[in-house]
Formats: structure tokens, C-alpha cells, sequence
């Protein structure tokens, strides 16, 4: 496997850097490791914090300084800019300064509404994201990326604003319902065609070190989205589309697993790679036990006409390929040929 180092202490927790200079920190991945929050709160030296919680108040760990807990819902619906208002507000009400610090113990969903408000009150205050579910493990907690959605797509509202610290304790997975453990294979499977290899008979915390790993060593080199950092949307101009069209009843990871399947056709469509490579993405889509096929309902037209939405779609419709020197931004890809290979993609029966 290529990327950061994993380190693992004898207690079992990985550990992460996110390369950034003096903006640098740490992922811990591991069993228990929720409890190390006051540690890291002391060594911010924040006074006291906001706990932004979608999870029962019994499992937010105690921050080890005065706190004020603000309930949270993960989904898709809560992600918006009212919600961000009304966190910016409890941390006024709070009285949060800059020497104080927000916690995030959510989904992704919550990680990232938290991580803009953070982003945006006092125009940035010390974060600190507890990530509970599997995909916000693998993915949305890592990287500094907070947005939120718009009616016109997803994640259209954000900024760059990294945390201190990120803290994937393995115990919340457990509780996890089966559906949301698929959610995130989605990312976990797409990271095999970015250059974090074959991960698939790997224990699951390793898993999990590996694709935080990768995404670490990318945005290491490439914090704003410049080049490289495009190559963690892998499946994901698609897998918005989906998510938008179905009205968020198809989940992110399983949008991105099917958007995973569409690059391997689109990349074999354009002659990028040979039909072994293209078997492959549905082969590893397949092995997490992720959809594969498109759902019924939204047409090509209106899949494409979503897709020109992306944020990387500056020149045309643009996706992120596999190719003969690996992942890379593909813009300018004919309408025409989008087309086609959706239409050549099977249909889950309605």
C-alpha cells in the first residue's frame, strides 16, 4: 500500500498524520479512543467547547472542560444552511471565543455541518471530530473538507477548515445497523482504484487505516483541490447525481459504489483501460456487497444534466478515471458517450 505510514501502538490504535505544516494532526483509529477527547482538548487548551451529538448522550465521552451539548440528526435533509445558522447560534449562546473549541460526534453528515460552522463562527474556532459512523471513518472526517447542501446539488457551500485532531473509535461501528455498515464499504471500495491497493482481505480497523492513509498522503500534497485531491471523488460525479435524483433515498456510499462501477465502464468506453480493469471495479464493488446497478427511475437526461453540476465539471461533463498511469480528472468527456455507457449499465427493477 502506498500513502502515510500506519503506525500501531500496543494498545491496538493507529495513528495518522495529516501532513500540513503547523496545521498538522492527528488520526487515531481504534477501540476506545473516544476517551482520549480530554487529552486532546487539554493540549488545544480550549477553556471550554460546544459537543455537536447525533449519537445518545451516554456515548459522547466527557470532553475533560466545561461543555454545552447540542443535539444533532445525520442525514442529508439536516444538511443545510439553516442548520448552520442555528449551530453558529449555540455557539454564541454558549459563548464560545476562539480559544474554546466545537466537538463533532456524528455521521458524515454531522462532521461536516459542524466542521463549516467551526469553519465560519469567529471566522474559525478549533474543531475536534468523533466520527461514528463507518463512512465518516473511512472519509468525510479526514481532509478538512465542510459543506453543505443546496436544493441545486451537494456539498455546494463550504470552506477548508482542518481539525485538531480526529478520533475514529472502532466500539461506535458496532452499533451500526447493517445498511449503514455498506454505506461506507462504498468509500472503502473506491479507495482501491486510487492507489491504495487491495484491501479487501484486511481486518476492518486496517481497512480503515489504509484509505485514511491514502486520503491523508493526498491531501498532504494537495490540500485546496487543486489536482491530485480530485482523485478522492472516484465514483462521486455520479454517485451525487444519484443521490439527488432519488431524492437522498439511495445512500452515499451506495451512490459512489455505482458511480465506482460507471468510471471503470466509462474509462473501458474511452479506451483508457482493458476490459480486465473494467470486470475489476465491478468485481471490488461486488465483494462489499454494494449495489451495483443503476436504480429505477431517473433517466440518462436527468443524470446527466445533474452531473454538469458537479464542481469539477469546468469544461463539460468531467470525471475522475482510471487510466494507464493510474486515477486522474478527465473534463471535456461527449455528452454522447456519458449516455451511452449509462444506458449500457443494468437497472434495478423498480
Amino acid at each position: 500500500m502506498t500513502g502515510t505510514p500506519v503506525q500501531q501502538s500496543a494498545t491496538d490504535t493507529r495513528r495518522i498524520a495529516v501532513a500540513l505544516g503547523e496545521r498538522s494532526y492527528e488520526v487515531r483509529i481504534g477501540a476506545g479512543v473516544r476517551h482520549d477527547l480530554a487529552e486532546v482538548i487539554a493540549g488545544i487548551g480550549a477553556r471550554q467547547v460546544v459537543v455537536v451529538s447525533a449519537r445518545p448522550p451516554q456515548e459522547t465521552p466527557d470532553p475533560g472542560v466545561p461543555s454545552t451539548l447540542v443535539r444533532a440528526r445525520d442525514g442529508e435533509r439536516d444538511k443545510n444552511l439553516s442548520w448552520v445558522e442555528e449551530l453558529c447560534r449555540r455557539f454564541a449562546d454558549a459563548g464560545l471565543t476562539r480559544s474554546d473549541a466545537v466537538v463533532s460526534c456524528g455521521g458524515g453528515t454531522t462532521t461536516d455541518a459542524v466542521g463549516l460552522a467551526a469553519a465560519l463562527y469567529h471566522r474559525g474556532i478549533p474543531v475536534v471530530h468523533l466520527p461514528t459512523s463507518l463512512l465518516a471513518q473511512v472519509d468525510a472526517s479526514v481532509g478538512g473538507k465542510t459543506a453543505v447542501n443546496l436544493p441545486h446539488g451537494k456539498n455546494l457551500v463550504g470552506a477548508y477548515w482542518q481539525p485538531r485532531a480526529v478520533l475514529c473509535d472502532t466500539d461506535y461501528l458496532t452499533t451500526l445497523p447493517r445498511r449503514e455498515w455498506v454505506n461506507g464499504y462504498g468509500e472503502i471500495a473506491r479507495c482501491h482504484f486510487i492507489g491504495a491497493g487491495d484491501l479487501r482481505d484486511l481486518p476492518l480497523a486496517d481497512q480503515i487505516a489504509a484509505s485514511v492513509a491514502r486520503k491523508a498522503q493526498i491531501v498532504s500534497a494537495d490540500e485546496r483541490d487543486t489536482g491530485l485531491r480530485h482523485l478522492l471523488n472516484y465514483g462521486h460525479t455520479l454517485g451525487h447525481a444519484l443521490e439527488r435524483a432519488t431524492d437522498f433515498r439511495l445512500r452515499h456510499g451506495e451512490g459512489v459504489a455505482i458511480g465506482t462501477v460507471f468510471a471503470g465502464r466509462l474509462a473501458g468506453a474511452l479506451g483508457r483501460i482493458p476490459e480486465r480493469r473494467v470486470t475489476e471495479h465491478l468485481d471490488v464493488v461486488r465483494h462489499y456487497g454494494l449495489p451495483t446497478e443503476l436504480p429505477a427511475g431517473p433517466g440518462t437526461g436527468e443524470l446527466i444534466a445533474l452531473m454538469r453540476l458537479d464542481k469539477k465539471a469546468t469544461d463539460g461533463l468531467a470525471f475522475v478515471l482510471d487510466g494507464p498511469a493510474g486515477a486522474e480528472l478527465v473534463s471535456g468527456i461527449p455528452a454522447d458517450v456519458v449516455a451511452a455507457t449509462l444506458d449500457s449499465m443494468p437497472r434495478a427493477d423498480a
